[in-house]
């Protein structure tokens, strides 16, 4: 297709309800290769002459409109009546007046929420100026200016505020500091500028390093994750599990008795609970496989204060010493998790699968199973690897491991995106010390489960689309262009050539991958690999994912820590008729912003996952400060490079001071940092000795320097950059490699 001009693309971002940026008009107008490089520029002149506006997320909106999806600031809410303004306005003239409408993006959302003047709203934005209407997708933290950290003392004896984010090295001056104490975590206001600049507390959160306290209390406040239930969604979840507790299953006329059918459950050694149980058996030269699933959605009514609350935290957060449950504990750790040995409800995929291991039909049903073991993964690896006896060996896991290889086969045949990145755990003992860091081994139970619970995502996925249902995908696109360039000049320097002008599938970076096997630096250029990915979503329209290599996918197996898999269990329910517990009429018109909710929220728990595991492994060094250790420089900037320890994990800077007097260049293509002189090179994925200096639990942190090298006093600004070389962000990190795989 021919480039659209001007009018198309404006014509295009009105009448598009969603966010709309230079991907989605390309998508839509079916442009490809070089025609997306003439419309960045087409774009570029618009923006220039005043027809766009650039928003959030590189997002697009027209000249003087408000964008799509937008942050607001409620002005006043008298009476019912709340009226809001962008929190940032460039535009001619005063911001405009946003009305919030009475029912929002949140599930069950019938009346008009409460809200304060101040408050500050994730809204999605309806109408034309100046009257436009708003949706509320969530209430988030007020003020720009807010900011979590731990209090310390000065050289004079003042009070500091230390901010939790280990980005952020400056610390500010505690306004009424005799209202806190040394050691303290707190929520503060910064309020002045320059030098007056002065950390306001808001509210005291105690001390994070208290008996009873742990380390993930400190990501859980920093990132506003809901910890603990209302009475009232507390005392609904107790009823709904009573109400199951009396059920018999002639009362539950849609639910199937499938209680003599052995299904087993196979998860971590430390699972807190069960979302899935598995069963194969032979049939017609290939398998009949049941994936059968909590069935949630009997648990949790649609509207209910359950289901705003499960709605609001959007998943499970996991952290070394705790979870945080998207659903409380009776639900989701009893009633609604498949323990062996008592009467479970599940909502269960019956597919028939293939001796090529492709998916031939499926089918969902309501059941009523009685688990027959819950096993470790260890434990079933053992059994069938001839190192344990378990009765169940011949009668279903011998089953279940053939009907995998089936499987297999297809999944061989997709060739997905395969990246083998350890995953890091904590040890702890029982007084929630660290006892050590270690890698989670990987099994072929682990491998069973994972192609079992994507062929009943599929499933799901695929009948609902048949049904004519709504489906609240969960979509992985192909790597932008951006970053495909930037990954192909990164493996230039390594002398791995990466071409271009090939149509990109997973198989391709699956290539990269493998010709870097047995290199010293493999373990860097899967993690290049996977920055150059994007990230994961759920939306209710189909993009695909480009991971897995599939066309539609969408997540069923897991509604007990994931709102996503509520909202897919109901839409079945609703398609196949079976009870209570579908989905309301008309939900579907919320699905787009109940999908970028619960898609924050899942960036949300990433985040808090990932700074907690970074705080727990700087405790863990905390006992080897001074000493010199073995690491691996896994990013490098103008300003420095990171490096981690070997076999434990954790990101610290070697700031450029600390390589002496000699001037360094940076190359960005390279990512290296080169000296003037010496030709003393550090580059991303280099291994060598540094001194550990500092370990940090509070954010995280931890510092390194050269052995034998005496840091420079020069500023760091007087750093010669490569002319190749871009300007490099300053005060973090380069992207961190997600722990576990994108599903």
């Amino acid at each position: 297709m021919s480039l659209p001009d001007r009018e198309a693309i404006l014509a295009f971002i009105r009448q598009t309800p969603g966010a709309v940026g230079k991907r989605e008009i390309a998508r839509a107008f079916g442009l490809h290769g070089e025609q997306r490089d003439a419309l960045k520029q087409l774009l570029a002149e618009m923006q220039e002459d005043g027809l766009l506006d650039s928003g959030p997320g590189r997002s697009l909106h027209r000249a003087g409109h408000l964008p799509r999806v937008t942050v607001l600031v409620v002005q006043s809410a008298d009476a019912g009546r709340v009226i809001a303004s962008p929190e940032k306005w460039e535009g001619e003239g005063p911001p405009p007046r946003v009305l919030i409408g009475a029912g929002s993006g949140r599930p069950g959302a019938t009346r008009r929420e409460r809200f304060e003047a101040g408050d500050r709203l994730l809204t999605r934005i309806e109408g034309e100026p100046p009257k436009y209407l708003g949706t509320v997708i969530k209430k988030i933290a007020r003020g720009q200016t807010t900011i979590m950290g731990i209090v310390r003392k000065d050289e004079r004896g003042g009070l500091m505020l230390r901010p939790l984010d280990k980005r952020e090295r400056r610390s500010w001056p505690i306004h009424h500091s005799v209202d806190v104490l040394p050691g303290e975590m707190v929520r503060a206001e910064l309020k002045g500028s320059g030098t007056r600049t002065a950390a306001h507390v808001t509210a005291r959160l105690g001390d994070p390093f208290a008996a009873d306290a742990s380390l993930s209390d400190i990501a859980i406040a920093e990132k506003g994750i809901p910890s603990e239930f209302p009475d009232d969604v507390l005392r609904e979840a107790e009823r709904a599990s009573r109400l199951w507790a009396g059920v018999e299953q002639g009362e539950d006329h849609k639910r199937e008795d499938w209680r003599d059918i052995p299904l087993i459950t196979i998860d971590p050694t430390d699972a807190r609970d069960h979302d899935d149980a598995v069963w194969a058996e032979p049939h017609d030269g290939g398998w009949t496989l049941l994936v059968a699933i909590a069935d949630v959605s009997w648990f949790v009514l649609p509207g209910s204060p359950l289901d705003r609350q499960a709605f609001d935290r959007g998943n499970s957060v996991y952290f070394p010493d705790q979870v945080v449950p998207m659903l409380p504990e009776a639900l989701s750790a009893d009633a609604c998790s498949l323990k062996a040995g008592t009467d479970k409800a599940v909502l269960a995929a019956r597919m028939e699968v293939g001796k090529d291991g492709e998916i031939i039909g499926a089918s969902f049903h309501r059941a009523r199973v009685r688990i027959a073991a819950n096993l470790a993964y260890e434990e079933a690896q053992a059994v069938m690897d001839g190192r344990a006896d378990n009765a169940l060996k011949e009668p279903v896991l011998e089953p279940l491991w053939a009907c995998w290889h089936a499987l297999a086969k297809a999944r061989a045949k997709r060739e997905p995106l395969e990246l083998d990145l350890p995953e890091k755990r904590v040890i702890l003992d029982g007084e929630g010390r660290v006892k050590g860091i270690a890698v989670r081994e990987r099994f072929d139970a682990h491998r069973v489960i994972e192609d079992m619970m994507i062929a009943a995502n599929v499933a799901a996925a695929k009948a609902l689309e048949a049904k004519k249902a709504p489906v609240m995908y969960r979509d992985h696109e192909v790597p932008s262009r951006e970053k495909l360039n930037s990954l192909k000049e990164y493996l230039a320097t390594l002398r791995i050539s990466f071409a271009l002008g090939q149509v990109i599938r997973p198989a391709t970076f699956n290539q990269i991958t493998k010709k870097a096997e047995g290199r010293p630096d493999a373990t860097e250029i899967s993690e290049a690999v996977l920055r150059s990915q994007t990230q994961a979503y759920y939306s209710p329209r189909n993009e695909g994912h480009f991971g897995l290599a599939l066309g539609s996918y969408a997540h069923f197996t897991s509604p007990i820590r994931r709102y996503s898999d509520v909202l897919v269990h109901r839409a079945l329910v609703s398609a196949y008729k079976l009870g209570p517990g579908g989905l309301p009429d008309g939900s579907d018109k919320r699905f787009a912003a109940i999908g970028e909710h619960i898609s924050f929220t899942e960036r949300r728990a990433m985040e808090a996952e990932r700074e907690t595991l970074d705080r727990y492994i700087a405790r863990h060094l905390g006992n080897h400060v001074g000493q010199v250790v073995r690491a691996r420089i896994s990013g490098v900037q103008a300003f420095g490079f990171f490096a981690t320890v070997d076999g434990i994990g954790g990101d610290g800077l070697v700031p450029v001071s600390a390589l002496g007097e000699e001037r360094f260049r940076f190359d960005e293509a390279g990512r290296y940092l080169e000296g003037a002189e010496s030709a003393t090179r550090y580059a991303q994925g280099q291994r060598l000795e540094l001194r550990l200096e500092e370990a940090d639990p509070v954010t995280g942190s931890l510092r390194f320097s050269i052995p034998g090298v005496e840091p420079s006093e020069r500023h760091v600004s007087r750093i010669r950059r490569d002319g190749r070389g871009g300007g490099a962000k300053r005060g973090g990190p380069p992207p961190g490699v997600r722990r576990g795989r994108k599903r």
